[in-house]
């Protein structure tokens, strides 16, 4: 049976260490339909397996990123969506440098009872201990159906960056799960661990060399290297004929 929380707090003050859940609202029962739709244009779109389907499928970890108007210096308001099948809890992290831990991680899942719930930590190098978070959330929406768990929640002003007349959003994205213990999320297992991305650019991940001709329809596009090969080859057959 389908458990639906809608967390509509204009702001909700995360403070949570292990052990202590969000300051959690109920408001109207609403779906949260998470799907590929917009991603690499409108969306950046990060997930496990590759290039899989959050829509019907079990084994997909995803999570997707929009970016708001930049506000300097606050930094960007960004809109994060996360899906994934898990008994306990699925997370998203950010994070500028993995080896010193993860900067932000916002973690939704279930307790025993199938109610979801929303907490946002960080965490330190190779400790399994989450710490508190003094970061503003808003707009917290999630669903629990079975073991599917999906959420969508703002963070307003991310920067990368201290510097208060610059702002930043390049950060290396981590997905993870893991198990709910008495109450409490415990040791992240960490899925995916991505390359520097930059989000507020919904292509920063898109492999390029995948994309569509350019050449003109139905006529492949060969880069400056590719002429002269195709220089070369063609002299040396001239040379032999």
């Amino acid at each position: 049976m389908e458990r639906v929380l809608i967390l509509l707090t204009t702001t909700v003050m995360l403070f949570m260490a292990t052990g202590v859940q969000a300051m959690l609202s109920f408001a109207n029962n609403k779906e949260v339909n998470i799907t590929r739709t917009g991603c690499g244009v409108t969306k950046l779109c990060v997930e496990t397996p590759d290039n899989c389907d959050p829509t019907g499928n079990s084994s997909c970890l995803f999570g997707s990123v929009t970016a708001g108007t930049p506000m300097p210096p606050n930094g960007v308001n960004m809109s994060f969506e996360l899906s994934g099948n898990s008994s306990g809890y699925i997370a998203l992290g950010l994070t500028l440098n993995e080896t010193m831990g993860i900067n932000m991680l916002f973690i939704c899942g279930q307790n025993g009872s199938d109610m979801f719930f929303f907490q946002a930590v960080s965490k330190n190098g190779t400790s399994e201990m989450f710490e508190v978070l003094n970061r503003d959330v808003m707009e917290i929406r999630g669903t629990v159906n079975g073991d599917m768990i999906q959420c969508e929640f703002n963070v307003p002003g991310l920067n990368a960056t201290n510097t208060r007349s610059f702002h930043a959003t390049t950060f290396i994205v981590i997905l993870g799960h893991g198990n709910v213990i008495g109450g409490s999320p415990g040791p992240l297992r960490v899925a995916l661990t991505t390359n520097p991305l930059n989000l507020a650019d919904p292509a920063s991940n898109v492999n390029t060399t995948s994309m569509p001709p350019t050449g003109g329809a139905g006529r492949p596009h060969l880069s400056h290297a590719g002429l002269l090969l195709l220089s070369i080859l063609t002299l040396g057959v001239l040379k032999t004929v």
